[in-house]
């Protein structure tokens, strides 16, 4: 039996969730019609973009990729308290680790020497973007919001440079890299199951969705099974209690941005090394920002994350063949649709929480 005005932690976790989707569906469906297309067959068309064939499978399991990577890094910043709205730029950073290995070592070094070096690129590249807004908010009091904000546009202008001026292949007017070579590259999918003989069809998914599931795993055990991780969710529920238990709330904060922005970095392998095989501009494509809608609809945990990951995998997919097929239905309404959902999975959903938790309140009273 659960407290009046409680919610039971499936409901918590499951179907408030739901709701919140289905609300957002429900109001996708009437700008459709507003649009003079048939809402069922719109979202019909939507699934079946996504889940429909094996490519289309693939596509969205490599937009989840991404968003796997920053919604872990928004998560863990969440539980110590933090609102790392900079996961763009830490993943803009952490590509630029990724290229700078990929493209001194690829003549030099084999694929199984090179991959380590560029997840620790990633991961550092990511992590010193987030140390400085991490120091200034530990040691100066300034706002993470803020500087984790600013440092999103000075990454962007940082990036523009380089690729300009510094790391643009001689001979041509694109601001982007050389291809790299073959040892930099990320095994696609397709690649990796053919041994086992399964063959499915080609895709951009690679093993960078492995490597991100893997770190929901770490995350998860950091957070759940380590000291560390519970001082990290202490500090993050109740600075006071922690700064009596001992608990550093200035490490924490330090530490918890610092994973926060190598697990973003981790976006730069599935772009840079699986995906594009060179360093480009705006390659992670607003994923930094997704991730906050992620983090919150997964409730920061990461099964949940992961789910959440697939359904806006699901979006950006199926959106992209709702756009094509439907001609009415452009790009701009598709971004509509997902920032219904986003809207509604995040900043509207204690409209939702209220009439839910009064139905248990009921039904407990009944009980």
């Amino acid at each position: 039996m659960s407290a009046p005005g409680r919610l039971p932690r499936w409901a918590d976790v499951g179907l408030l969730p739901a709701v919140s989707l289905a609300a957002a569906f429900a109001a996708s469906a009437g700008v459709i019609a507003i649009a003079g297309e048939n809402p069922l067959s719109a979202l019909r068309l939507l699934a079946t973009g996504a889940f429909g064939s094996q490519e289309a499978v693939g596509y969205t399991l490599y937009y989840a990729t991404n968003f796997i990577f920053t919604g872990l890094a928004v998560a863990v910043a969440l539980h110590a308290g933090l609102f790392n709205i900079g996961c763009e730029g830490q993943a803009y950073l952490g590509g630029l680790g990724v290229g700078l290995v990929g493209l001194a070592l690829d003549h030099h070094w084999p694929f199984w020497a090179i991959l380590p070096a560029a997840i620790g690129a990633a991961a550092f590249f990511g992590a010193a973007w987030a140390f400085i807004p991490a120091w200034l908010q530990a040691r100066r009091g300034s706002h993470i919001v803020i500087t984790t904000i600013m440092f999103n546009f000075i990454a962007s202008a940082l990036m523009t440079y380089l690729l300009v001026n510094v790391l643009i292949k001689p001979g041509q007017q694109s601001p982007e890299t050389r291809e790299l070579g073959r040892s930099a590259v990320l095994p696609g999918m397709r690649a990796l199951l053919a041994p086992l003989g399964i063959s499915i069809s080609p895709s951009p998914l690679n093993l960078a969705f492995l490597i991100a599931l893997a770190a929901a795993a770490l995350v998860w055990l950091y957070l759940w099974r380590t000291r560390w991780g519970y001082a990290l969710r202490v500090a993050g529920k109740n600075p006071s209690a922690a700064a009596y238990a001992g608990i550093s709330t200035s490490r924490i904060t330090i530490v918890a941005m610092l994973i926060s922005g190598a697990l973003a970095g981790g976006l730069g392998l599935n772009e840079v090394m699986g995906s594009q095989h060179r360093l480009l501009l705006d390659f992670p494509g607003g994923a930094g920002f997704v991730g906050v809608a992620v983090a919150l609809m997964g409730r920061n945990h990461p099964v949940g994350i992961i789910l959440a990951s697939v359904l806006f995998g699901a979006l950006y997919q199926g959106g992209a063949e709702l756009s094509f097929d439907m001609p009415r239905l452009n790009r701009d309404l598709v971004v509509v649709i997902q920032g219904l959902v986003i809207l509604s999975c995040g900043a509207l959903e204690n409209l939702f929480r209220a009439p839910v938790e009064a139905i248990f309140s009921r039904k407990t009273e009944t009980d």
